[in-house]
């Protein structure tokens, strides 16, 4: 754990911090509240411990704010004999615990033990419930307007169970909000089956979805329920939708205005209570007008109709995102990396990812796996999105090619660290003729 002690008295502040580094803590140390702040903003720690009485800011105003702005913070009181009351009203508003001075640096670790058993068992359930698609809480980051509006019409859809059709650029999430939508309705405890219709052949789809009698086609050797069937009472998921061929769209079509159908090969009708999501990452609409997508079965999914935004359109989510999956891999291959630098951050930040949210994950999952120390740095991430940023198609938004040209060259020079030599030799070009981009 990352441990920030904030404590005026220097013989205490620096007794702690030795203390528990000596038992594999990384610990900080500052001498007031305001210290402390700023110090939180530019570091992930797990734990403050904080003296009552400081100057500037107190102890308790700092815990104060920790609680409403930093609540995954954990925070342990020091207090004098003449302020335990207000130590012990701390703990009523959410403290950790307390400890009196003089204090017992035994008695401190054991309250770190604990502290670092519940921060472990917390994230080991969060990951657990990831991984198991499981909705205690739910399993969806986000912090922008575009996504709480988002969230805001899943909510509404709770008490439904209407047909949902989503739409948005592969990788933004679709798949994501399904789960979300059948965890929070009352089939949720009944089966969630997803399968993709773009990566098989038609006789292959029509196996998957509807099953298959023994001896249907060359290779079937046993009768198959298909993913209708299995899905009953349930919900089936069916990504890219437009993808499926217009013969099978026509036997989807009946088989959900009847709730009923045939395995492929079969004669005996099966009837299946099954809730439908569907997603695209093309313009529907427009495959219906040119007779590649059903409009029949379009009306028939498309009850609620959801667009989900690419990660460049809710740029706001970066960040949160970042946390959640660094968490999540940091575990995974157990590795201590607990934040990420400002400069990588910035990065990021400035990316337009057109791989969408599972680009970003890949990238946090690299960055994981390659980086030494307890912060993702701008080296652990692929050298292609320092360089090249890609710039959309936005009318209000185009960049002439001078404008291109000088943003290109401004990251050259700032992967160089300033030195416009370098930078020139990199791109092939004299110190002269960069001096004359630039100044054009």
């Amino acid at each position: 754990m990352n441990i920030l002690i904030a404590e005026d008295e220097d013989v205490s502040r620096k007794h702690l911090i030795y203390a528990l580094e000596d038992e594999g803590y990384s610990t900080r140390g500052v001498t007031n509240g305001l210290s402390a702040l700023e110090e939180i903003e530019k570091r992930q720690y797990q734990v403050v411990i904080t003296d009552i009485k400081m100057p500037d800011m107190d102890g308790l105003e700092l815990f104060s704010i920790i609680r409403d702005k930093y609540p995954e913070i954990s925070v342990i009181i020091i207090t004098g004999y003449g302020t335990v009351a207000a130590a012990v009203a701390a703990i009523k508003d959410g403290a950790e615990d307390y400890i009196t001075k003089p204090f017992n640096i035994d008695d401190m670790l054991v309250k770190l033990s604990k502290i670092k058993e519940k921060h472990s068992m917390k994230r080991e359930i969060e990951a657990l419930r990831v991984s198991a698609g499981l909705s205690g809480k739910i399993p969806f980051v986000f912090k922008s307007a575009a996504m709480r509006q988002i969230m805001d019409t899943i909510d509404k859809l709770k008490n439904s169970d209407c047909n949902v059709m989503l739409s948005g650029a592969t990788g933004s999430g679709k798949g994501q909000v399904s789960k979300l939508i059948h965890h929070l309705s009352s089939r949720k405890d009944k089966p969630f089956i997803g399968i993709n219709c773009a990566v098989l052949t038609e006789e292959l789809l029509a196996s998957e979805l509807f099953g298959h009698e023994k001896g249907a086609f060359t290779g079937a050797v046993a009768a198959k329920k298909g993913l209708m069937e299995l899905s009953h009472c349930g919900t089936l998921f069916l990504d890219e939708i437009s993808e499926m061929p217009v013969n099978l769209q026509a036997r989807l079509l009946k088989a959900i205005e009847d709730g009923e159908f045939y395995r492929v090969g079969g004669t005996k009708l099966i009837k299946v209570d099954v809730r439908f999501i569907a997603a695209t990452n093309q313009n529907i609409k427009t495959l219906t007008a040119s007779g590649q997508f059903r409009e029949d079965l379009y009306y028939r999914l498309n009850v609620m109709d959801m667009a989900i935004p690419s990660l460049r359109e809710r740029r706001d989510d970066i960040a949160p995102l970042c946390s959640f999956f660094l968490q999540k891999y940091s575990l995974k291959y157990k590795k201590n990396i607990t934040a990420i630098t400002p400069d990588a951050m910035k990065t990021l930040m400035e990316y337009d990812f057109p791989g969408n949210v599972r680009e970003l994950e890949n990238i946090i999952e690299r960055a994981v796996i390659i980086e030494t120390t307890e912060a993702i740095t701008r080296g652990s991430l692929p050298q292609g999105i320092s360089l090249f940023k890609i710039e959309t198609l936005n009318p209000d938004k185009i960049l002439t090619i001078e404008q291109l040209t000088k943003n290109y060259i401004d990251n050259v020079i700032e992967q160089f660290g300033g030195n416009k030599s370098m930078a020139a030799d990199a791109l092939g070009i004299s110190r002269t003729s960069l001096w004359r981009l630039l100044k054009e």
